[in-house]
């Protein structure tokens, strides 16, 4: 038998060391260093009085208000990025019901035609329906039951009674910035970042009228836009607001911060509080987030700020079409006392 000597073990010889050693020689003493005094609050890009600052600097070079009639670089021009306004669609939206079209009327939607069943039971309201209709001249057409079943679409109630709305016309967010600085207004918008309840776009543009807002911007995805509800809950105010259609939310709201906007974030967790805002008097855009998920994570982090509205702690949230009022109303206000 062979013996165990090292010799006859392969792999078991032990080889030699690796040399000299070279040390360190004070490589690390930097890392041992301090880095300076930290910096203020204010000079920090991402903090929130960093962000202000930032903010009020942006206000000051644009002269106060914007620069009217600047053109952007890059500036995206309308949803499609041809045309300076875009539509919604090439399909008309229908109203059904009889409630809903009298009230579709009253609140005097930009209707193209009242569609009515044959031999349709006379009561008041398809009375105020043709009346209505006639006195604003829309077209007025009497079709058999089952073309209006296929107008109304697959499970529509519609009680023998239709409206015809055309799609709606958008304004172009950067285009509408200049409309309102050409009247020499402070502008003031509200945006609506991932809202899809048509009632909800309604009550934020019937707030945006009643307190003074020139305009209300939604994004093309994502988003609910300008449709028969929208209209509905709005109370004719959707004929009086503009609502812009933005291809990107984001991109949009930076391109209103070049202008000389602030971006204002809705948001319960807010590092700045309503109540006597310290820039209501400043070109604003009011971010509105979605329930439940709130403003999503690269719109927060394009605010200026983010505000929060005191609320009892009873109630865990406002309705985003509440929450939109509530502001609108606290910076009409603060802009009011500012001006006597």
């Amino acid at each position: 038998m062979k013996g165990t000597s090292g010799k006859g073990r392969g792999g078991a010889v032990r080889k030699g060391g690796k040399g000299k050693q070279v040390g360190t020689g004070g490589h690390g003493r930097k890392s041992l260093e301090g880095k300076g005094p930290t910096p203020k609050a204010e000079d920090r890009a991402w903090h929130p009085a960093g962000k202000r600052k930032a903010a009020e600097e942006r206000y000051k070079a644009s002269g106060g208000k914007g620069r009217p009639g600047q053109k952007v670089a890059g500036a995206p021009r309308g949803a499609s990025g041809a045309a300076a306004r875009a539509r919604s669609g090439d399909e008309s939206e229908i109203v059904t019901g009889r409630n809903s079209v009298v009230e579709a009327l009253r609140t005097k939607i930009p209707a193209t035609t009242l569609y009515l069943a044959t031999r349709i039971e006379m009561d008041d309201r398809v009375k105020e329906a043709i009346k209505t209709a006639t006195n604003r001249g829309i077209a007025v057409l009497e079709v058999t039951r089952p073309e209006l079943d296929r107008l109304a679409g697959e499970g529509a109630v519609h009680q023998g009674v239709a409206l015809k709305v055309p799609p709606y016309e958008y304004a172009h967010p950067i285009e509408l910035l200049d409309e309102v600085l050409e009247t020499d207004e402070t502008p003031l918008f509200v945006a609506l970042d991932g809202i899809t309840d048509a009632r909800n776009l309604g009550a934020i543009i019937r707030s945006a009228a009643a307190f003074g807002a020139q305009g209300v911007i939604v994004p093309q995805r994502r988003s609910v836009g300008v449709n028969a509800g929208a209209w509905k809950t709005s109370a004719g105010a959707a004929a009086r607001v503009p609502v812009a259609m933005a291809t990107n939310l984001t991109q949009t709201l930076k391109l209103l911060k070049e202008r000389g906007v602030f971006v204002l974030g809705l948001d319960g967790g807010g590092d700045v509080e309503l109540p006597g805002l310290s820039f209501a008097d400043r070109p604003i855009v009011v971010v509105v987030g979605s329930e439940g998920k709130g403003l999503s994570r690269l719109v927060t982090e394009t605010c200026d700020a983010i505000v929060s509205i005191p609320i009892s702690s009873a109630t865990e949230s406002l309705n985003a079409g509440i929450a939109a009022s509530v502001t609108l109303y606290e910076i009409s206000k603060l802009r009011a006392a500012a001006a006597r």
